[in-house]
């Protein structure tokens, strides 16, 4: 997917505006030679690889439960052991901090660490964020190289930058290219604002750093589009606005605390817009304020169109959970919105959304070894599902960690309450469930 960079004079100008960072290009004859080896080689330390080493279940082998019993089959195969690579970036040396995608060490029973000497250390996880897929592991040792932390609000379309990580487990790779775009959502399921940018991004670059010409860490990259598992031109990463107050608030607090507009929404399309009388094109409609919430005391109504949030315009119900879901806790936003035909404005504090977690014992018998919470940080809804014990009764019935119920017994959930109340005294449960980019229906008995 990378690009060969054909300005042979691009490389020259980088360098001349950066002397203090990187040595100027070698000479051939008495001609400049650009090269992006001294930025590569005063970053590359920072960049580690992951081996991760975690126990799955496998699963029934053998049909349904009273199929299996009949016949007096084993009820599983057993769990077995899986491994997988991605990458790393050495952000705080003294401290020993590395961040990293949530999805590589999601569920990890073992973390090992490779640096850019070959040293191999073992890593624990402080903390992790599913929603912006940020996770920050800690090593103890010496002698580490860190990254510094650029300004990724400062990022432009057209700026150079180099990818360095672990691509396919070969070891320290680095690809280069340009930034595409910014502020990419409607990739995932998570909080989203990602850079976009052409320089190749693989399996098992997750996670490594997206580096600017000052050798500054600007992004996690996290996610590509592909249709092959290969690089298509088309890579993202987590801006380090976000991948920093993520850690920061997981070594301050040891979770990340959301803000709360204390809103319920609806995408206004244009069909939806003509029938309520309103000249908007686009954005996200209130249906229900909750009481004593940023919003109610902010001044806004049920009917009212948000628009804007922080000069950010809103096309649907996703980019306003996206704005509101990447803030804090006692943040202040500017919203614009349109009451009867008007646009207004007004400032909100935003609370702090409280996440409500049940254990699926307490629900029904098949769900035993699952926790559930409210899948409140997507556009989706539903209630998702966010660990489940090996070899538990919910292993066993095929819940995975993920997995987002959006309906149970044909009827749809939307919050643990509404879980709670369709499957209790219920034999038998069919959950809709939404599992990467698929739905499947399961049973639970």
């Amino acid at each position: 997917m990378s690009k060969t960079l054909r300005m042979m004079g691009f490389a020259a100008l980088v360098f001349v505006a950066s002397a203090a960072h990187a040595a100027l290009p070698a000479m051939v004859g008495d001609k400049e030679v650009p090269s992006l080896a001294p930025l590569v080689e005063a970053t590359s330390p920072a960049v580690v690889n992951i081996r991760v080493r975690q126990t799955v279940s496998s699963g029934p082998m053998y049909g349904d439960e009273a199929f299996r019993r009949f016949f007096g089959f084993p009820n599983n195969r057993g769990p077995r052991q899986i491994a997988s690579a991605g990458s790393g970036v050495i952000v705080d040396a003294e401290s020993g901090y590395i961040l990293t995608n949530h999805h590589v060490v999601e569920s990890a029973d073992e973390i090992k660490i490779s640096l850019f000497d070959g040293q191999l250390l073992d890593a624990e996880v402080i903390g992790t964020d599913a929603a912006t897929d940020i996770a920050v592991l800690k090593v103890d040792a010496d002698g580490l190289v860190e990254m510094p932390i650029g300004d990724s609000q400062g990022v432009r379309v057209g700026d150079f930058v180099i990818a360095i990580g672990n691509p396919f487990g070969l070891g320290h790779t680095v690809t280069s290219g340009i930034v595409s775009a910014l502020g990419r959502t409607g990739i995932g399921d998570g909080l989203e604002d990602f850079i976009q940018t052409d320089a190749s991004i693989n399996p098992g670059n997750s996670g490594g750093a997206l580096v600017n010409m000052r050798g500054e860490l600007i992004g996690i990259n996290s996610a590509i589009i592909s249709r092959t598992g290969g690089n298509v031109g088309i890579g993202f990463a987590v801006p380090t606005e976000i991948a920093s107050s993520v850690m920061r608030q997981i070594l301050d607090f040891g979770e990340v605390k959301r803000g709360l507009l204390g809103v319920t929404i609806s995408t206004l399309d244009q069909a939806a817009a003509e029938a309520l009388g309103a000249n908007v094109e686009s954005g996200a409609l209130i249906t229900e304020i909750t009481p004593n919430s940023a919003a109610e005391k902010a001044g806004l109504r049920v009917e009212d169109i948000i628009v804007e949030v922080n000069s950010k315009k809103i096309q649907d119900n996703r980019e306003l959970i996206n704005v509101i879901g990447l803030k804090s806790p006692g943040d202040t936003v500017e919203i614009k919105y349109v009451r009867d035909g008007k646009t207004r404005t007004a400032r909100a504090e935003l609370g702090q959304r409280i996440a409500v977690t049940s254990a699926g014992a307490d629900i029904h018998p098949g769900l035993q070894g699952a926790q559930f919470t409210a899948n409140t940080a997507t556009s989706r809804g539903g209630v998702e599902v966010t660990t489940v014990e090996a070899d538990s009764p919910a292993a066993q019935r095929g819940l995975r960690d993920g997995d987002i119920i959006v309906a149970v017994n044909r009827v749809a959930v939307g919050s643990i309450s509404d879980l709670i109340r369709v499957a209790s005294d219920q034999d038998i449960l069919f959950l809709l469930v939404d599992r990467g980019d698929r739905r499947l229906m399961l049973q639970i008995r």
